[in-house]
């Protein structure tokens, strides 16, 4: 029993720390990897509208995971918004709200992207989404292609948004 609430305890501070910017960026089989598959999946954007998000052949889709009482969340959305505003015409980009985001969150928070909603926890935990801010290089099929996770600079933002 002492173990599991020392696991369990442990892993809340990771995530504390990770959300925080504070830990260094270091795989493990809890964080999304690069060949992972993402599964197509329905949501409801922002806006109310249902929405399908899926990866056909030929596409690629910047995932954007964000909460919106997220410190780090809110350091990158302005790096997101510059990257979104320059990208390839052919480059898709959602964000991804994991929260029930405040009224008047999206009037006070310039956000440039889309933003959906996400399909719940269980998803979240299946993609192994365990930290936020997390940026997504989804490409044909799901195939995750590059991932960054927690604050990074504006080079590699621009790696995720590459054509």
């Amino acid at each position: 029993m002492r173990s599991a609430a020392l696991q369990a305890s442990l892993l809340v501070l990771s995530l504390t720390l990770a959300s925080s910017g504070a830990a260094a960026e270091t795989p493990t089989a809890l964080q999304p990897a690069r060949g992972d598959t993402i599964p197509a999946f329905d949501t409801v954007g922002v806006d109310g509208s249902t929405q399908k998000v899926e990866f056909p052949k030929g596409s690629t889709t910047v995932l954007l995971f964000f909460l919106s009482g997220c410190p780090s969340c809110h350091r990158m959305i302005p790096e997101w918004n510059r990257a979104f505003e320059r990208k390839s015409p052919k480059l898709r980009v959602i964000g991804v709200i994991m929260d029930q985001e405040p009224t008047g969150f999206f009037q006070t928070t310039a956000v440039a992207f889309p933003v959906v909603r996400s399909p719940g926890r269980d998803f979240v935990t299946k993609l192994k989404i365990t930290r936020a801010p997390a940026a997504l290089r989804v490409t044909a099929g799901g195939a995750l292609e590059d991932v960054a996770l927690g604050v990074v600079d504006a080079i590699r933002v621009g790696e995720i948004f590459r054509p």
